[in-house]
């Protein structure tokens, strides 16, 4: 199979792609490259579907999931290949450049994109190169999905009908070549609501109970006892962030409302219920000590919502011993892993298609020190042409 992979063609291919902007949720330009590349090799437009999950999507968007299906030469299980088609923000307006043995942006403000458009190249090449060159291979499927970057909302969401119910899932969002994927962490938004009593800063300060007060009391209280940031209990592991803080209108006002925006994470379930339940006792513990002259207090709203869960598979899944065997058929060993970040694959797996990940070059990414390693990368187009038509 290795004969057939044309290293030039693939790098182009890539560096197409990475110049092409699409944030989350702004996916429209590069799923349409997409298309007129598919469509330039042959496929249909009875074999391309574009679904509207963006109207499922808290972002809203201006692209569903892109889906191109194949019927196989000869009959076996059905395959997917996939990746996802968003870059996060500090991507926009890059221009990728090669630097030896690298791709990089040239400008030093911005990411690269490499994250994912490095597997969503690896995907489209493969389609690309089967048809160009006519490979026998069993049923496939070929999915970009959108909004990976903001909650996994094209995975979630997408109908497992329009993917043809694939019995073998690969997904390339990663590094090296040789490691596979087979589970990742599991993570719920949290939002907590602090409402306060509002009086004249400078007159009558002690009417007022500050929610920024309130709130700061919380965070330190999770801070001292481990609750925050990477959390240690025992056996169990996980992290808590509160990322976002937002109140206040005006210096001479003690602030009535803050709004704080987070995350827990981890692999066990029950260890993220447990993180839950100690950030919000200590925000309701934070309350009742903040109180004005005339003992009135505060309270607190809390919600959370599940952002994507948590999966592992069997090493003796067919999906993962495949992703092995094919590994080593180009000359390397494969190593498990299991992720501390979410993918695709996590609700993909969780709704019934066991799903791998798989690495195509990806390094420093949501950073401007972003690069695509070339080797990697091409080691990870070798590995979609093995899994679409050479590992049984």
């Amino acid at each position: 199979m290795n004969s057939e992979f044309n290293e030039k063609t693939a790098l182009s291919l890539l560096m197409d792609l990475l110049a092409v902007p699409g944030k989350s949720g702004e996916e429209r330009a590069i799923a349409d490259l997409i298309c007129e590349k598919a469509k330039a090799a042959g496929v249909t437009s009875s074999q391309i579907k574009e679904d509207k999950v963006y109207k499922k999507s808290p972002y809203g968007g201006n692209c569903g999931n892109l889906i191109i299906k194949l019927p196989g030469t000869f009959r076996a299980p059905r395959r997917m290949l996939m990746a996802h088609i968003d870059t996060v923000p500090l991507c926009e307006g890059a221009r990728p450049i090669r630097d030896g043995d690298v791709i990089r942006p040239k400008d030093s403000q911005t990411a690269l994109g490499g994250d994912d458009r490095a597997g969503a190249s690896v995907v489209l090449n493969t389609l690309l190169t089967i048809l160009k060159k006519k490979l026998p291979h069993p049923p496939l499927t070929f999915y970009w999905p959108v909004q990976e970057e903001v909650g996994l909302v094209g995975a979630r969401h997408v109908s497992l009908r329009d993917l043809g119910q694939p019995k073998l899932c690969y997904n390339w969002d990663g590094g090296a070549a040789d490691e596979i994927c087979i589970g990742a962490t599991g993570a719920y938004n949290v939002k907590i609501t602090v409402n306060g009593i509002a009086s004249h800063a400078g007159v009558h300060p002690e009417d007022g109970v500050s929610a920024i007060g309130t709130a700061s009391i919380a965070i330190a209280d999770l801070i001292d006892n481990g609750w925050h940031g990477l959390v240690v209990k025992g056996k169990q592991r996980g992290t808590c962030n509160l990322g976002i803080i937002q109140g206040g209108d005006a210096t001479n006002v003690v602030t009535d409302c803050c709004v704080i925006h987070g995350e827990v994470r981890s692999h066990v379930e029950s260890f993220r219920q447990k993180i839950l339940k100690e950030v919000e006792k200590a925000f309701v513990r934070a309350a009742k000590k903040m109180k004005n002259v005339a003992g009135k207090k505060g309270s607190i709203d809390f919600e959370w919502d599940l952002k994507y869960p948590a999966f592992l598979l069997d090493r003796q899944e067919p999906v993962v011993q495949s992703a092995e065997q094919a590994i080593e058929s180009l000359g390397l060993k494969p190593t498990l892993v299991v992720g501390n970040g979410g993918l695709d694959a996590n609700f993909l797996s969780g709704r019934g298609l066991p799903t791998v990940t798989l690495g195509c070059g990806e390094k420093n990414v949501h950073t401007v020190n972003e690069v695509v390693v070339i080797e990697n990368y091409l080691k990870g187009c070798q590995l979609g042409l093995e899994l679409a038509c050479g590992i049984p």
